[in-house]
């Protein structure tokens, strides 16, 4: 029951933040590997892509890649915050003196990040490729034209499905240990310090808002070299053209692009990551009070 509720707090998070997570991927790719200044910038700031987006691609564009949005949401994060779940009623969290571990909590949310992203894989390249096709007085990156996942695996087999899946689990390992830890560490200090009820609603939320904060910051730079991975041309192969790995995309985008670089589309990643931490964490939170409520 516990990878349900998990899963299904994701889906209900990621309907609402979908359109910021096609934001952030053109941002993300605009000016891939190209001098600041030296491109034309179709995307000015999180507000102007909205626009942008909405009068050349059409308002549905913001919704682009929904389907399988919703697919690894509920895949991943079923797997993630499920097992974390499990971790966290087994005790295994706490010292032999009762007392929250940091430590525990980051080691258990960094695995269990790590199981649902790269089984969510393929699904989530076949998402940002969706969500980067765009009219081409605005397209940013690789145009994909494919639309499905058998497409991928006939023309590049079953290694194809899962390019880019290593190099997307440090993104993963950073963002799900921050957060989780982040909310778990917050929850517990207002539990002690007692500025809410216990089992408040109030206590999941600002718990879920600070996590937020931190996991925006911290994955950043993961999140910018991630999307580039995914969304890199191949050869006949399947083998990217632009990068070798993870860590050759975060040296070249730092190189190229300077270190603001490995930052674009902060501002869309902190609009699609903060409300999508703060919906799915409290969906999750609630779900689960609700459920050992009536299950007592």
């Amino acid at each position: 029951m516990d990878f349900l509720m998990s899963g299904l707090a994701a889906c209900g998070a990621c309907v609402f933040t979908n359109p910021l997570e096609v934001v952030k991927t053109r941002m993300q790719l605009q000016g891939e590997l190209q001098a600041p200044g030296t491109y034309q910038r179709h995307y000015r700031n999180v507000f102007h892509a909205f626009i942008t987006i909405g009068k050349v691609d059409g308002l549905a564009a913001l919704q682009k890649g929904l389907a399988p949005a919703l697919l690894y949401q509920f895949l991943m994060n079923g797997i993630r915050l499920g097992t974390y779940g499990l971790a966290e009623a087994g005790g295994y969290l706490h010292t032999t003196e009762g007392t929250h571990s940091p430590a525990r909590s980051a080691a258990a949310g960094a695995m269990a990040g790590v199981m649902g992203a790269y089984l969510g894989s393929p699904i989530y390249m076949v998402k940002t490729h969706l969500q980067a096709q765009a009219a081409s007085e605005i397209a940013v990156g690789h145009q994909y034209k494919h639309q499905a996942l058998t497409e991928i695996g006939q023309k590049h087999g079953l290694v194809g499905l899962w390019r880019g899946a290593l190099g997307g689990l440090p993104r993963v390992i950073v963002g799900s240990s921050t957060q989780l830890c982040t909310f778990s560490s917050t929850k517990d200090l207002l539990n002690q310090w007692e500025i809410f009820p216990p089992q408040s609603w109030k206590l999941a939320l600002v718990a879920a808002m600070m996590s937020g904060i931190a996991v925006v910051l911290a994955m950043a730079p993961f999140d910018v070299a991630c999307t580039r991975l995914y969304n890199q041309p191949t050869d006949a192969q399947g083998k990217g053209l632009m990068y070798r790995g993870i860590l050759d995309a975060l040296l070249q985008t730092a190189r190229t692009e300077g270190i603001f670089g490995m930052y674009k589309g902060i501002g869309a990643s902190y609009f699609r990551l903060g409300p999508h931490t703060i919906l799915s964490l409290f969906f999750w939170d609630q779900l689960r009070s609700l459920y050992y409520t009536y299950t007592k």
